[in-house]
């Protein structure tokens, strides 16, 4: 049995904060070039798609609880 409800929201949102991670440890690490304006809108738009699949997600549950 699940201890706590699936947040896709918050998956969204780590996997994008997990590749903005990468991005720096590639060009800390030497792999590539990366201009530091780039991880602005990885993160921004993470956050903004997070937060889109959060109220999708709240919604759907919402709807769900009101059925029955």
């Amino acid at each position: 049995m699940l201890r706590h409800e699936f947040q896709p929201g918050k998956l969204v949102a780590g996997v994008f904060f997990t590749l903005a991670g990468v991005i720096y440890a590639g060009d800390a690490g030497g792999a590539w070039q990366t201009p530091w304006f780039v991880v602005i809108p990885v993160v921004t738009g993470g956050l903004c798609l997070a937060g889109a699949v959060a109220a999708v997600t709240h919604a759907v549950r919402r709807r769900r609880t009101e059925r029955g």
